[in-house]
């Protein structure tokens, strides 16, 4: 469960577009539920969508946390906090703040995005040290990719095996983002029966993950895109999270038939 909030991330960066149409708008919410090894409740997570203005430019702001619960918390307590500043228009990042408390394993970074110079000064607030990185042209951050696909990659365009790749960055590194399109799926949620569209993102095996193929999501086959599901094989056990609430939706959520 250490890497719970890192499976959301993957969760939300599997969103995508049929149109250039924004997907998202300010005052869009989800939480999602996450249980271990099919039984055993094991934390919650939050995204939130608002706008406001970076050093003059007009910008999204997203904030997602997510902790542990039940007796999850008593063995392992997670406490994560993300946040994202990205254009309304390029849907670029300006800056990352990633702050999180993994069973006593802390990180407090914020990153200032310098797009047109390919570059990310990385502040370590945790040992008070400052580095600038050379970054990839277009770079995104964990969370902006999510939005970014949401809107700007053309699902009908794909077909089933296509990969689809993109640069991130995240702590101190540039990392190839890659994940593989599965085709769709009609899926029983906590709100009924939605069509899906169905990804496997390709992960680092080892002490996580049991192989590259771990993880299975599943986004709504609609204009909004909303993360449904994200099932994970881990060294030791699984995790699944379902989506359980949401509000400020854009467009109508399609849902087949109701609970």
């Amino acid at each position: 469960m250490k890497k719970i909030i890192l499976l959301i991330a993957a969760v939300l960066t599997i969103q995508f577009a049929v149109s250039q149409e924004s997907a998202f708008g300010e005052g869009e919410w989800f939480r999602f539920k996450m249980s271990y090894s099919g039984f055993l409740k094991a934390g919650n997570a939050t995204l939130s969508v608002s706008e406001t203005a970076l050093d003059g430019k007009d910008v999204y702001h997203v904030v997602g946390k997510g902790w542990t619960t039940g007796m999850a918390k008593w063995f392992f307590k997670v406490k994560d906090r993300y946040e994202s500043f990205f254009d309304r228009r390029t849907m670029l990042p300006y800056k990352f703040i990633r702050d999180i408390n993994e069973g006593g394993h802390k990180k407090n970074l914020e990153i200032d995005f310098n797009q047109a110079k390919n570059e990310a000064l990385v502040h370590n607030k945790k040992h008070n040290t400052k580095k600038t990185i050379a970054t990839k042209p277009n770079i995104q951050d964990m969370v902006s990719t999510f939005y970014y696909l949401r809107n700007k990659l053309d699902i009908s365009t794909l077909r089933i095996g296509d990969e689809i790749k993109l640069d991130m960055f995240f702590d101190e590194e540039n990392y190839g983002f890659k994940l593989q399109y599965l085709g769709e799926e009609t899926i029983n949620t906590e709100f009924g029966e939605i069509e899906s569209l169905k990804f496997r993102p390709y992960v680092m095996a080892g002490r996580v993950f049991k192989e590259e193929e771990s993880l299975t999501l599943w986004v709504s086959k609609d204009k909004n895109k909303v993360p449904l599901r994200i099932k994970a094989d881990l060294a030791v056990g699984s995790l699944r999270a379902d989506l359980d609430a949401f509000r400020g939706l854009k467009h109508p959520f399609k849902i087949l038939v109701n609970n």
